[in-house]
């Protein structure tokens, strides 16, 4: 699987709250860096959430650091907080975004606007994950993330948001299983690819994921290579049990057929696929 960028509406959910306007002014010309000029926090803080509409999000961060250096430990640098942590997440800038995540969360880690720092944090990560052929440092993170604010804040549109995303990326994680375990048995290395599927099936968060029934099939493949024909035998029968319609189940029980070692469950016809029945083909 490899997980699309995705942009939620939570994470707005606290910025919107937080975004209180008070009153206009004129918008300023763009800078690298805001000179220090003490000026009212509501021009500073309206003039950013200015830019943020208008989706200038480098000059809403000027805007909004400026309201927290000149502030600091305020209502308005605690929502300046909240609107940088967005405007990096909208600007791609993932690293900087958890920086003032962990910043918000360090300062005001009660307020009720925490759940949205960590939120955010574990979304960060998770727009980061690559496909399975590449490193799944992100994925490791995100699944952390998502599940420190799914056991932080149960019940809440964070949490049950967190709860999806996690059965995502435990797919992903899955999937990257399953590219190692058949490269291992590519290389003629079936111990080492029987160790990668066995992963798959043990691990109780993989047991949910689309990779599960391959998986299986993959463990008849290998222990009949190895010439475990009992064990193949044992793994095609949860596979047919599971999965009797299942394209691999199919392949499993003609694998074993050919060896006398067919499960006493013939596989089903495959259902069509809803989605299948709305495309045809």
């Amino acid at each position: 699987m490899s997980v699309s960028k995705f942009r939620s509406g939570l994470v707005l959910a606290a910025v919107a709250v937080s975004a209180l306007t008070v009153t206009a002014c004129n918008s300023g010309a763009r800078r690298p860096r805001l000179a220090y000029e003490e000026r009212p926090v509501e021009q500073l803080y309206n003039t950013g959430y200015q830019r943020i509409q208008s989706r200038r999000w480098s000059d809403a961060i000027d805007y909004f650091q400026e309201v927290e250096r000149q502030h600091p430990y305020s209502e308005w640098s605690r929502r300046a907080i909240l609107m940088q942590i967005y405007a990096y997440y909208q600007d791609n800038h993932y690293q900087e975004a958890i920086a003032a995540a962990d910043r918000f969360i360090a300062l005001f880690p009660g307020n009720p606007s925490a759940p949205y720092a960590y939120y955010m944090k574990a979304i960060c990560n998770f727009e980061q994950i690559t496909d399975v052929g590449r490193d799944q440092g992100y994925a490791q993170a995100a699944l952390t993330g998502l599940r420190d604010v799914a056991r932080r804040y149960p019940g809440t549109s964070y949490a049950i948001d967190a709860t999806v995303k996690m059965d995502m990326v435990n797919d992903q994680l899955a999937g990257k299983e399953m590219a190692i375990g058949r490269y291992y048995q590519r290389a003629n290395q079936p111990l080492a690819a029987l160790n990668r599927y066995k992963t798959v099936i043990d691990n109780p968060a993989y047991q949910r994921t689309s990779h599960t029934p391959e998986a299986l099939y993959r463990l008849v493949e290998v222990n009949l290579a190895l010439g475990l024909k009992d064990e193949a035998m044992r793994n095609g029968s949860v596979l047919g049990y599971n999965y009797p319609g299942s394209v691999w189940y199919s392949e499993a029980y003609a694998l074993l057929s050919e060896q006398a070692a067919a499960p006493e469950v013939a596989p089903t016809a495959q259902r069509e696929s809803w989605l299948r029945r709305l495309i045809p083909g």
